[in-house]
């Protein structure tokens, strides 16, 4: 039964402080999450080791950091390493985010680099996906993200797979506050899952979470959680107020399991 995910990515906001007293409000309000069912929260890497020891005692939330580099080591001033984040008692790690490709020019050789550095430091992968708004446009938006899956995720075996959560992001719907409809999320949802079938098996891709992560918020959660293929949310803006956050969780925790 493949797991039920809200994760948080809090981007480049919130100071050291502001960011424990946010954690600590998601806390104290959390539950209805179980075995089948995780929150992960992913703050800048400065915040990591103190909401970590927020997190650390918190059943089924876990510290996740929204990037790494794709080096073991060395002289890369200012870069973070898998080993480093995992360092922190991280267990997640946020590969290929819209933001990262077309801000920092990160492609998909760089990105199966890291992908395959975060999985030998024994963290689960976030790995992102999703069109631009022209891409959507032309309507060829599922050779372009089956694109981005094959050159960054087909390099791993089975047993890999098994650490790597996926997120579509229609780069079109975040921070726009448009939102993909539901049937559009499903759509894309189902071919993601039908590419992963394609090279691993339909047991593995059946297995596999993916998220939508475009502007969800907890007026639209469970019309979108709904979907047979979307099984929970990369949350941006709407993770940096408690009371939205906590919105969303409960959508994932009424979405019925599969």
């Amino acid at each position: 039964m493949r797991k039920k995910i809200v994760v948080g990515n809090w981007k480049m906001n919130l100071t050291l402080q502001e960011g424990i007293t946010l954690a600590e409000s998601i806390l104290s309000s959390l539950t209805g999450i179980d075995d089948n069912r995780q929150v992960v929260i992913a703050p800048p890497f400065t915040h990591l080791t103190a909401i970590g020891s927020l997190t650390k005692g918190a059943a089924h939330v876990h510290l996740g950091a929204q990037n790494c580099n794709d080096n073991a080591s060395g002289a890369y001033t200012g870069e973070i390493s898998a080993a480093m984040v995992k360092s922190t008692g991280a267990e997640y790690v946020i590969i290929g985010h819209s933001e990262r490709r077309e801000y920092y020019k990160e492609d998909d050789a760089l990105l199966a680099r890291k992908t395959s550095q975060a999985l030998d430091n024994n963290l689960k992968v976030i790995f992102c996906c999703g069109e631009p708004l022209e891409v959507r446009e032309a309507e060829t938006q599922n050779d372009y993200v089956e694109k981005q899956i094959k050159a960054g995720l087909y390099h791993l075996d089975g047993a890999h797979l098994r650490n790597i959560v996926l997120a579509y992001e229609p780069i079109w719907a975040i921070g726009t506050g448009r939102t993909a409809t539901s049937a559009q999320a499903q759509e894309m949802h189902a071919h993601i899952r039908a590419v992963i079938a394609s090279q691993y098996g339909k047991d593995a891709a059946n297995d596999i979470t993916i998220l939508y992560g475009g502007s969800c918020k907890p007026s639209n959660a469970d019309e979108l959680f709904a979907c047979p293929d979307v099984d929970g949310g990369l949350i941006g803006g709407a993770s940096l107020k408690a009371e939205e956050f906590l919105g969303i969780i409960a959508a994932i925790t009424r979405a019925q399991k599969q």
